[in-house]
């Protein structure tokens, strides 16, 4: 899959676009060469256990069966947090009085903690490769606008504890972070040197994920770090011409193509045919990696034959209908929720026009890093309005906010201080916390709706719902009151509604479901799921294509099993609502 590898292989680009199967590919073909290869996933919501099929669970290295030499880990985020809390707070048991010990632990139970420990397991195994027992270490990054903060964070820590001289952080103690301060500088020197790791770019050949990737490869090269490879996936090769949806993804491919960005243009590239099927299992990762082609097609079970196994799209709704359901209260909050990749920006905007030209007064906004929030509205729509949650802007703002409210009350030296802990990257987890609980309380007056980042960071975010919640209930004068009624908001389904949007396949449906229980037991349930570019309710000829179609319909089996409310939105119709 990829020639001439460093020992540090790291793969990302926009969610869905492929990153876990190429990564699987190449991780099993270096092992099938003999090659000893630890693949190890840092995305919150990781499907590198459905992909190989073994469980890791455990968060250590486990052997792959039927792979020597290869082993699979995934860096639990919340696990990475508890002993990161244990290694940082652990010297201070017996030494500090117990009240400070427990501020400490305290201080280390946020979101920002999470995302600090993930990165202290990818630093460790980054920072010295060879001490790790490995030939090459493959990395299945998260999303790429949480990679590239991710890969941010050496120099933005090292910056902060440079600047830092309180001795204490939101992370806890900086006699612990200091600890740190080496193998972050190693990390970093790691990923900036060539001979030592790559960096590839996944995307598909569509507009919105090459984009993505550009972006990626500009933010990349402003840190040092040069992309290798540009990994087309999914390339619509060998279609008939003929079928309407072939066509139209042979088109949609050429176009993307002939407008690829400066930053891409130049680079090695490799392509990855289109699958019939989603690579699972061994058998079908070393199908997608052997030679960077699919599996040929059995002549005996292509064309009408497997017509006979395909979904009834007869039983579920529209878009057209769920905009109709959704309207009924003339306010409220509608977030779409999902693995990423699966379309939850188009949904949200389709859903955001369609209630806006029934007359209503709709606000379109995102969470999500990567923002395509803008691209994906197709119409000037009257009552529409369109924003996003900028982290920049809003730690700006919230910083800005805090100094004004300290006023005269600090001398120079406290403002300083102040000033100075604002700097701690903590403060954009807390500004965009904020920001988020504001565009919910916007559903008082108005319909919100809020395509979300991808799902890890989701939970993330609903996680730190819950502990901010409980914080400002001790302290009600701290926060503003759209943060103190944001889980009761959340948790009524008269004002809030959840729409899980997901693809008729394996990883993405079993991800969603895992989000719904995720949900319900925070006390939020979901209104409806929406599934995303189904083949199903569409007349093909093409015979890859109708195969791709019969493989949906045990997923959409298990939606309908987990959700009586279902929508299906065809392949490549444009998400829009008349």
């Amino acid at each position: 899959m990829i020639t001439s590898p460093a020992p540090v292989l790291l793969f990302t680009g926009k969610g869905g676009v492929g990153k876990t199967s190429v990564a699987c590919a190449t991780a099993v073909k270096l092992a099938d060469a003999g090659k000893r290869v630890l693949l190890v996933s840092t995305d919150p919501a990781s499907n590198l256990d459905e992909v190989l099929g073994v469980d890791l669970s455990g968060g250590d290295p486990v052997a792959v069966p039927g792979a020597p030499g290869l082993q699979a880990q995934n860096i639990d985020p919340e696990e990475a947090a508890r002993r990161y809390r244990e290694r940082v707070v652990g010297p201070f048991r017996g030494v500090l009085p117990d009240a400070a010990v427990a501020s400490i632990e305290e201080q280390l139970s946020g979101a920002c903690t999470v995302e600090i420990a993930a990165f202290d397991r990818f630093a460790r195994l980054l920072g010295d490769p060879s001490s790790s027992g490995f030939d090459h270490l493959i990395f299945d990054t998260a999303p790429t606008g949480h990679t590239l903060r991710l890969l941010e964070l050496p120099a933005a820590w090292t910056g902060f504890l440079d600047a830092n001289t309180t001795g204490t952080s939101c992370l806890g103690p900086l006699s612990g972070l200091e600890a740190e301060r080496a193998a972050y500088a190693r990390a970093l020197e790691t990923l900036r040197d060539p001979e030592r790791a790559q960096v590839v770019l996944v995307a598909r050949p569509d507009h919105a994920s090459l984009r993505e990737a550009a972006r990626a490869a500009g933010e990349l090269g402003a840190l040092g770090i040069r992309p290798a490879r540009l990994v087309l996936n999914a390339m619509p090769v060998g279609l008939d011409p003929q079928d309407p949806v072939a066509e139209a993804l042979l088109r949609q491919a050429e176009d993307a193509l002939a407008t690829l960005s400066p930053e891409l243009a130049g680079a090695a590239r490799v392509e990855v045919p289109l699958s019939r099927v989603p690579p699972l299992g061994l058998a079908g990762i070393r199908a997608l990696g052997s030679d960077g082609t699919p599996a040929a097609l059995d002549p005996s079970e292509d064309d009408d034959r497997g017509a006979t196994g395909d979904a009834d799209s007869s039983g579920f709704g529209t878009l057209d209908s769920l905009v109709g359901d959704l309207e009924s209260p003339g306010r409220g909050v509608i977030l779409t929720m999902g693995k990423g990749g699966v379309g939850k920006t188009t949904v949200a905007a389709a859903l955001a026009e369609g209630l806006a030209r029934r007359g209503h007064r709709v606000h379109l906004t995102t969470t999500d890093p990567a923002a395509h929030v803008f691209d994906a509205v197709t119409a000037d729509v009257p009552g529409l309005r369109v924003s996003r949650i900028d982290p920049e802007a809003e730690t700006r703002a919230y910083t800005a906010e805090v100094m004004a409210g300290a006023g005269t009350s600090l001398d120079a030296a406290g403002r300083a201080l102040l000033e100075e802990d604002l700097r701690s990257p903590c403060t954009e987890e807390i500004a965009v916390f904020r920001a988020f609980a504001m565009a919910v309380a916007g559903g008082e007056g108005e319909i919100v709706v809020i395509d979300t980042a991808p799902t890890g960071h989701t939970l993330l975010l609903m996680d730190a719902a819950e502990a901010y919640h409980r914080e400002v209930l001790r302290k009600p004068g701290s926060a503003p009151e759209a943060v103190l009624r944001l889980l009761p908001r959340l948790r009524d389904p008269a004002f809030a509604r959840v729409l899980l949007v997901t693809l008729p396949e394996a990883t993405p449906v079993h991800e969603a479901a895992r989000l719904q229980a995720d949900l319900e037991r925070a006390g939020i349930h979901p209104f409806a799921w929406v599934v995303n570019q189904c083949l199903t309710p569409l007349d093909l000829s093409d015979a890859m294509l109708r195969r791709r179609r019969t493989a949906e319909a045990p997923y959409l089996h298990e939606v309908q099993a987990l959700s009586p409310h279902v929508t299906l939105v065809p392949f490549l119709v444009p998400a829009s609502v008349p």
